[in-house]
This record gives structure tokens, sequence and C-alpha cells, in this order.
């Protein structure tokens, strides 16, 4: 059975959503960000990415982490493309060239996108919005994702989805990106293809029972 290691508000939320979209059974191990906790070393803290029983499976102290038989695997986006072309299906490439699409837009996730979506998270989990500080860096994430967005626009115009009519694990691992991104509810409605298509992606039932499960852990 494919074992997650994460908690579901951290980027394992990516391989939750996944393990969802393709109906396989998984067991998941709720290893909590050392960062939130006042001692992570200490004896009696909860399993955490300082843990010495983690960092046996991952040295670097990130999650998520997978193991699927024999192998085990970090890096969210990674993981989720090993897991549509473990399992197949529409998620997955049905060419050569389609698999070059899904990593290429999935590098472009972690490059072009990633960066500034996470500097808006990092913002807000600091509770630093309203300072002069938080307002400057939320003004350069902004500009720092028009571009991107601009061209994502320009390539939803014609179609749904990133390979076309139908949703792929490109589609999901953007989306998840992008929604570290979502607070800043102009940046959408400037780009309305772009707004339709991740409320598609999030509409989805696998999606909701993702957030479902994430909404019941603590802050």
């Amino acid at each position: 059975m494919l074992t997650i290691y994460g908690v579901y508000r951290s980027r394992a939320s990516r391989n939750y959503w996944m393990a969802e979209e393709l109906g396989i059974p998984f067991q998941s191990v709720p290893v909590m960000q050392a960062s939130r906790l006042d001692n992570p070393i200490s004896p009696d803290a909860p399993l955490n990415t300082m843990s010495p029983e983690f960092l046996a499976v991952n040295p670097m102290a990130m999650i998520p982490s997978i193991k699927d038989g024999d192998l085990v695997m970090h890096e969210s986006l990674a993981i989720n493309l090993y897991l549509a072309r473990k399992y197949g299906g529409p998620l997955s490439g049905k060419t050569v060239e389609e698999e070059g699409l899904l990593g290429m837009w999935t590098m472009w996730a972690a490059t072009e996108v990633e960066p500034y979506s996470v500097a808006l998270v990092r913002i807000y989990d600091r509770s630093q919005e309203n300072t002069d500080a938080g307002k400057a860096g939320i003004a350069v994430a902004c500009r720092s994702l028009k571009r991107p967005l601009d061209v994502l626009e320009k390539h939803l115009a014609s179609q749904e989805y990133l390979l076309g009519d139908r949703f792929t694990v490109a589609d999901l691992n953007l989306a998840e990106v992008l929604r570290y991104a979502q607070t800043e509810q102009a940046l959408f409605d400037s780009h309305p293809k772009v707004k339709a298509w991740i409320e598609r992606c999030q509409s989805r039932a696998a999606y909701k029972a993702m957030q479902a499960t994430r909404g019941k852990e603590p802050i």
C-alpha cells in the first residue's frame, strides 16, 4: 500500500488529492512541520520533520515523502508524476509527447509560479499582510505572477485544461501551486480563463475530499 508522509496542511495535500483522484488505497502518516513546534526534538514532541523516525525516511527533513513498496520518493510534484505514470488513466500521458507536456507544465509551475505563490503564503502565515513590508511583498509577488498568468490565460483561451479537454496531473500540480495565490482575488479576476480553470479543478470530488480532511487538521 502507498504510504504518504505529511500532514494535509502542507505540500502533501497535492499527493493526497492525487491518491483520491486515482482511487487507490493509501496510508497517511501525519508528519508535522518542525517549524510549527516550540521544541521539535523533545522526547514528547509529535511526529515531525525533525523526528528520527522521519529523518530515516527523508534526511532532508521535508514533507511530503512517500513509500510505495520498496520505493521511497520525495518532492510532491515528482511524486504525482510518478503516481500518474504508475496507475495510468486519464490523468496520465497517453503518448510520449503528452508525457513531455505533463513534465513541462509541472516544472513550469515549480519554477515560474511557486516562488511567488509561496511568498504570498508566508506573508499571510506570519500575519504580515497589513504591514508595510507585507503589502510591499504582496505587490512584488503579484507583479511577478502577472507574466506567468498572462501566458496561462492565453493558453486556456480555447481549451479547458492544460492538455486540452481533459484534466491531468499537470492541472492538479499547477492548481495546487496556484492555490497559494488565491488570497489575491484581483489577480484572478484579471485572468478570467485562469480563474474558471482553477475553479473547475477545485470542483472535483477528489479535491473536495482532500480539503475536507485538511479542514479537520489544526491550523
